[in-house]
């Protein structure tokens, strides 16, 4: 059975990032997804992690870019050298905190070159930390305009390309829905590329049930494919964080 987690980056933010963790384990959640840890201390993290005996589940590469850079370089030909720094700098937080995945933003691009070289710098990335395990995700271009990885089926190929069992399909059952219209047939196309879940509905990306993706099906099909690993709740609370939790009750866990 998937694993629950919550994405406190989308969850609780009027609280400090460690209470964010203690809020997730009051509320049920059995890990935490924090997009992007960069600015809270290592030892505040690990404490908070450590006390409710939560795991970490993602993190996102590369941190971010306080000057308004885009959000990734993996794709951008030329800043090859700028995506090994922060990915060596994901990479230290990843391990010092116990994280399960890292997910490694592509950036703005187009067309082969941009391709050729996403395909070479993750290849680079899962071969220098083969022990860590990596994702890459579809990001819808309403939400995201420019980004190069914003289809289902290029992932599919460069994951075919890159031919490295560290690296995977991280899939957004939002993003689904707004790129490809059914987020259940995309599950069933491309799932068995898939190590890593998120969910939010569509449209408004808040609570599922609250929109219009089947999730009960959605997790059946889940559970039809065998998978067992993260299924992280990102997205947009339409109130209270603990009022919109009810979707739970109805999620089968072991």
């Amino acid at each position: 059975m998937p694993k629950l987690c919550a994405n406190i980056s989308f969850l609780w933010k009027d609280l400090p990032v460690p209470n964010r963790i203690k809020a997730a384990a009051a509320a049920g959640f059995d890990g935490v997804e924090i997009l992007f840890p960069y600015d809270t201390p290592v030892p505040e993290l690990k404490r908070a992690l450590d006390q409710t005996g939560l795991q970490l589940a993602l993190i996102n590469c590369p941190p971010p870019n306080y000057t308004g850079g885009e959000r990734g370089f993996a794709a951008v030909p030329g800043l090859e050298d700028r995506f090994r720094t922060d990915f060596r700098r994901a990479l230290r937080y990843a391990q010092a905190l116990g994280a399960r995945r890292i997910h490694i933003m592509a950036g703005p691009g187009e067309g082969p070159e941009a391709e050729a070289c996403f395909v070479r710098n993750l290849q680079w990335a899962c071969d220098f930390a083969p022990d860590q395990l990596l994702t890459i995700e579809p990001i819808n271009p309403h939400d995201m305009p420019g980004y190069y990885l914003n289809d289902f089926d290029l992932a599919d190929r460069v994951l075919r390309a890159v031919r490295r069992a560290n690296l995977g399909l991280q899939y957004d059952a939002y993003h689904a829905q707004r790129i490809t219209g059914d987020a259940l047939a995309c599950w069933e196309a491309h799932g068995a590329f898939v190590h890593h879940i998120q969910i939010g509905d569509h449209p408004g990306r808040h609570e599922p049930g609250s929109g219009d993706i089947d999730y009960r099906a959605l997790f059946a099909a889940f559970e039809a494919g065998g998978y067992q690993d993260w299924v992280s709740a990102e997205y947009i609370p339409s109130g209270e964080v603990e009022m919109g939790l009810g979707w739970m009750d109805w999620v089968s866990r072991d």
